[in-house]
């Protein structure tokens, strides 16, 4: 009779259709343990370097040492061109050699690859310092009106390895006219940075 071939193959269709969408540990045992996710780092970046302390202003002629830690971002995209847009955050710190205008910055870092090697930066944050704020300052220092202070920076990087690279930044700091004076502050430096 025809009806027993078309009975015994739709139990066949049945039955492969449960063991096809039966857990794999059912049909050919347990899986082997699966390696442990590497934990994403909460720092993403250390940097170190030096830079020179505005070289067309009041306090030309000293030098910095710089230092900054770039956080993990908050998120990630599955889009490379979408990821651009989500900045990393970060704390820093410029300790004056001669004892003039030092300061520590916190903000925010956005970084596009350019090539596999070359990138860019701009970051844009706040800055507190122990520089000059009075109505009246002395010559050889800059009269930065307040405290604190906008900070930006433009960085162009070249990656040495995987975990290393070199970066020269210019960055500025100032109060945007907010304080009666307001000359600011420009340095130009160059760091060496270690990605975890």
């Amino acid at each position: 009779m025809v009806v027993r071939p078309i009975a015994g193959l739709a139990i066949a269709l049945i039955m492969y259709e449960v063991a096809g969408s039966a857990d794999a540990a059912d049909v050919i045992g347990p899986a082997a343990y699966p390696p442990p996710a590497r934990p994403m780092s909460f720092v993403s970046e250390l940097r170190v370097g030096a830079s020179v302390q505005d070289p067309w202003g009041p306090e030309a002629g000293s030098a910095n040492i710089t230092g900054e830690i770039l956080f993990a971002k908050p998120f990630t995209t599955a889009d490379l061109f979408t990821s651009y847009f989500v900045p990393r955050p970060h704390l820093g710190g410029s300790l004056n050699t001669r004892g003039d205008t030092s300061f520590a910055y916190a903000g925010l870092t956005w970084t596009i690859d350019v090539t596999p090697r070359f990138f860019v930066e701009a970051s844009f944050g706040g800055a507190v310092h122990n520089g000059k704020t009075g109505d009246v300052v002395p010559v050889d220092r800059a009269a930065l009106g307040c405290s604190p202070l906008f900070r930006e920076s433009g960085s162009i990087g070249y990656r040495l390895s995987a975990n290393w690279s070199v970066i020269a930044t210019v960055e500025h700091l100032s109060n945007a006219g907010a304080c009666g004076q307001n000359r600011g502050l420009t340095n130009i430096g160059a760091r060496l940075g270690y990605t975890f």
